[in-house]
């Protein structure tokens, strides 16, 4: 269900995503899929676990 969200209200659009402790990571939401975000930053990609997401706000 949280895939549907993200790619529905996110996709192709810049956010910060917080997973706990003190990281946030921020970026366009280029893909979303097989329970796994991905974020681009400038050209570097991050792969985020869709269950390890604690909240997505957009920028």
């Amino acid at each position: 269900m949280m895939q549907a969200f993200i790619v529905e209200h996110y996709l192709n659009k810049d956010v910060d995503v917080y997973c706990g402790g003190p990281d946030v990571f921020s970026g366009n939401v280029v893909a979303c899929a097989d329970n796994v975000l991905t974020l681009d930053n400038e050209g570097r990609l991050t792969h985020i676990a869709i269950d390890k997401i604690i909240a997505l706000w957009g920028q």
